[in-house]
């Protein structure tokens, strides 16, 4: 959840209409908002000093509708709801495992191989009860097992990483532990390449406080252009 409060003095730039900016907050995965979103968030009070910022990341649904919070950030398929919904982005998902791991356990070349691997998966309940891969042109969704389970993405990350075994995640946790070696991707053939959309939901209508707007727009801005997703 990302708070943000004014005194009674109008926001710089072109769409600061209003005169008093009260709170305004987002919530999202933690993970997301510690990766992707609080790097942002210099450039954003540079560009908005008028607004206070009180962030408090977490996976709990915000309720956006009662009025606790303006503006939350979801991933994947929308609910039916009254909210305006922007889109921010979208993230892929790639398997992954460390070097240590596979010189110890062996690479898999195809996916039936994971059975004979520790999979470090998520522990909440997922639309897709597997990891979908594509072989031979149809869709499957094979079923993987290991010793660990995780309620966020960065704990499996973390355990890959340390060499326990091997991980399925968003394509944003592990930029930088790919790009310096820590993580290797593995079965991308397989790779069904299918991606998770980011949207930003918050209460629309004619009166979008001006504190809403200008948050929206700053993360459609900056998330597309600093995400290889896209």
């Amino acid at each position: 959840m990302v708070k943000l409060a004014t005194p009674h003095r109008k926001i710089s730039g072109p769409q600061a209409q209003a005169e008093r900016i009260p709170a305004a907050n987002s919530t999202r995965s933690t993970a997301h908002g510690r990766l992707v979103v609080v790097p942002l968030l210099a450039e954003f009070v540079a560009r908005y000093p008028e607004i206070t910022v009180e962030i408090d990341l977490s996976d709990q649904i915000a309720d956006v509708l009662g009025g606790r919070t303006d503006v939350a950030i979801r991933f994947g398929p929308l609910a039916d709801s009254p909210l305006t919904a922007r889109r921010l982005g979208e993230t892929g998902r790639t398997v992954v495992a460390a070097p240590s791991y596979l010189a110890r356990a062996g690479v898999p070349r195809v996916p039936a191989d994971l059975a004979r691997h520790n999979c470090l998966d998520f522990s909440f309940r997922r639309i897709e009860p597997g990891w979908p891969f594509r072989e031979a042109g149809r869709d499957v969704l094979l079923a993987v097992g290991g010793n660990l389970t995780a309620n966020s993405g960065e704990t499996p990350v973390q355990l890959a990483v340390q060499g326990v075994g091997i991980t399925r995640v968003g394509s944003f946790h592990i930029q930088q532990e790919v790009a310096s070696g820590q993580l290797v991707p593995l079965l991308d053939a397989y790779n069904p390449q299918d991606r998770e959309s980011i949207h930003a939901v918050f209460v629309g209508g004619a009166t979008v406080p001006a504190r809403v707007r200008v948050l929206v727009d700053f993360l459609a801005e900056r998330m597309r252009a600093r995400s290889p997703d896209g």
